[in-house]
Parts: C-alpha cells; structure tokens; sequence
C-alpha cells in the first residue's frame, strides 16, 4: 500500500475522510457517501503496521499500544494536513483520516450567514457551534477564529485534540496548544488558560461538565469563548448543557447560561444539485431579552425556535427551513434535498408550492432572494441556478 498515492487520491477526489481497514480496499467518503478505491488492492496487516511505525512517534506508539486508539493529527509537507485516528477493530489496526486544507477559508467563502462574522467579533460570552459529525463545525470555527486574527489585536489561546487549521499570527497572536503534546488533558490545560491573559478561547469541543463550567466561567469573566457540541439545534444545546449537571445546580447553569450565551450556530450539509460537494444550511440563535427568559424557564426552552424564526430581519437569525429555503430558491440544492433535511417537511413543502395561510414577511428574504446578505453572495440578487462565486469553497 502505498499511502502518499492513497492521499493523492483522496484530495484529487475532493474526499472529506479516508478509511482504511485489513482486508478491504481503501474507502474514500466522497460528499457523504464511501466510495472504494478499486484501482487500489486491499489493505493488509503488514500495511497497516508499516504506517503504524512511519507516522506515529515512540510516545504516540506506546500509547496507542496501550489504549487501543489514538488521535492524532499529521501534515505532508506542501501538499495538505491531515487529523487521523488508528484504532483496533477485530484485532487487526485501522485508520481514519480527515483532511484538513492548508488554507483556512474565509467566512464569506464557506457560504455561511454574515451574522456568523458579526458573532465572531463580539467581545465576550459564549458562541457555540453545533452539528454532527462531518457537519463542518471545525471549518466554521477555523474562519471565525481567521476573521478575529485578520481584524483585531487579540490573544488567542486554541486548545485542540488534535490540532487541526494551522492559523499564523496577522493582527492577532495565537497559540495552538494540542492534548498529548502541549498539554496533558483538556482539564489540565484549562486550569491554567486563564493565567495565559487570553482575549479569546477555542476549545476544540466540550465533552464533559468541567469543559463546560471553565467555558462558562471564562465567558462570564470577559472573555469570548469559542466551542463545538455535538447537537443538531439551539433548543438540544440548551438541554445538553443543563444535562452536564446534577439537578439542583439546574437553576444556577441556567442564569449562568442566560448572561453568557451569545450564540448558537447549528449546521446540516447537504448535498449540492449539482452533484459537486456539499452547501451548509445554518440556523442562528442570537441571545436576545426573549432568549434570556426562555433559557431561564425550562418550561419556555423549546420555545426558542419560534424566536429564531422571528428573529430573522432585526437580529439575522434563521431557522433551518428558512435555511434550506433559500438554499432551494438559489438552485444549490433540490427540492428533495431540502424536502428530507428540513424540520418540518410537509409545511415546508407545502410553503414551496405557495401555499400557507398568510404573508409572513420573515420568509419574505428566503423565498424571493429580497435583502440577501452581502459579502456571501455578492452585490447582484442571487438567481436559481447560479453557480458557486469565484473562491467559494465546496465542502
């Protein structure tokens, strides 16, 4: 097996992820969907162990030699960067490798929101972005953390598992600290982060209470707090979070989450009509005085969606069907596509074919392509049909 050719393929390819297991061929997830590499003979043990020797260091072996699995990230050098795992599956080893672009793109370039650039530059609090695995969540974070560097003089401190998107210092300074090389955990890192006089923080994700009470704590001492969870809207996240604690601590997570929670940014790639990577439908929930209340209320919490869906003109946010909407009047995706990824598929399509019992003015932006943000798609009105602007990145 050679694997730079394997690699090669996968960026020629335009692939997201490459496994590679013991008796199969090299499989490529392509927009989605794992594509087998038949040009390429199956993987063998002996493969598997001389990879195993080549990338890992003495540390990294013995660890994983331990553990049965390790994360890890890795770069060919002027060719791309890589985060991979190797893990043990019926004995024999296996891998998993994400690609990483050398670049990190542009907030304007992923097609997403302008409000998630506005968000960016907030001062303080905490701005999470949600999705599930392989939604674009370390993308999104990458360019917000970009637009900070390239505007504002600020520390920022990332603490990553692995480290991915290499960002170089610009108007800001940044740190990239990753577990097992520059720290011992996450819990260890962030006992000392505050003492590092840090702007913003980038926690790679938050995966337990203590991730998240230092996230709280640090959002409400001042500082911008950047993170992932694994959850598909506004409304999970909130109950994730309150889920990270015993019952009677309840109520204080909650006032803590209400004076800190600036944002949630909840992500669903779909795949594009032209058949060529995938385009991101967004929903956006901007704390605002109703918010507040809502997440103070556990009884008013699921009530946040309707808020965002009203939220669109004065504070930009957007529901996933407003989403997916706009992405179908576009032409980016079919009406299939958004049919089976909205939240509410009848009432969505039954908006499509006009039919719904009044005017609403907050899909007014999403069904004719009027007000739609600049600096994503340009000054001219986007049309069905357009194609991807110049340097747009499809995922």
């Amino acid at each position: 097996m050679e694997l730079r050719k394997i690699l090669e393929a996968m960026i020629e390819r335009r692939a997201s992820d490459l496994h590679l297991k013991v008796g199969t061929r090299p499989t490529l997830r392509v927009d989605g969907e794992l594509v087998g590499l038949d040009d390429h003979p199956p993987v063998t043990t002996k493969d598997m162990e001389r990879e195993l020797d080549r990338i890992l260091t003495a540390e990294q072996k013995e660890e994983f030699l331990r553990d049965r699995e390790i994360d890890f990230a890795f770069g060919v050098q002027g060719f791309a960067r890589f985060r991979s795992n190797f893990y043990y599956q019926r004995g024999t080893i296996a891998m998993a490798i994400r690609h990483v672009p050398l670049g990190v793109p542009a907030i304007e370039d992923l097609n997403l929101p302008p409000v998630v650039e506005q968000l960016a530059l907030r001062p303080r609090g905490l701005v999470l972005v949600t999705g599930t695995v392989g939604s674009g969540k370390s993308t999104t974070l990458a360019a917000m953390i970009d637009s900070i560097n390239r505007t504002h003089p600020r520390n920022i401190i990332t603490i990553e598992d692995p480290i991915e998107f290499i960002h170089r210092d610009d108007k800001s300074m940044i740190s990239q600290r990753e577990v097992g090389l520059d720290t011992e955990t996450f819990s260890h890192a962030l006992k000392h982060i505050l003492r590092q006089d840090p702007d913003v923080i980038l926690l790679g994700e938050i995966r337990d209470r203590d991730t998240m009470s230092v996230a709280l704590m640090a959002a409400d001492t001042g500082h911008l707090v950047l993170s992932t969870l694994h959850t598909i809207d506004a409304a999970q996240t909130v109950n994730r979070i309150i889920s990270f604690y015993p019952p009677h601590q309840h109520d204080e997570v909650r006032y803590l989450l209400s004076s800190t929670l600036q944002a949630v940014i909840s992500q669903r790639l779909i795949p594009r009509s032209d058949g060529v990577g995938r385009v991101p439908a967004v929903e956006v929930m901007v704390t605002t005085p109703t918010i507040q209340e809502y997440l103070l209320d556990p009884e008013k919490t699921m009530l946040i969606k309707q808020v965002i869906h009203e939220g669109v003109t004065q504070y930009g946010m957007q529901t996933f069907d407003q989403s997916l909407m706009k992405l179908y009047r576009r032409g980016l995706i079919t009406l299939e596509e958004a049919v089976a990824a909205s939240t509410s598929p009848t009432e969505f399509e039954l908006r499509v074919r006009g039919i719904q019992s009044s005017s609403d003015a907050k899909w007014a932006i999403f069904e004719t392509g009027e007000g739609a943000e600049e600096g994503a798609e340009g000054s001219e009105e986007a049309r069905p049909g357009d194609q991807t602007p110049p340097g747009m990145v499809r995922y």
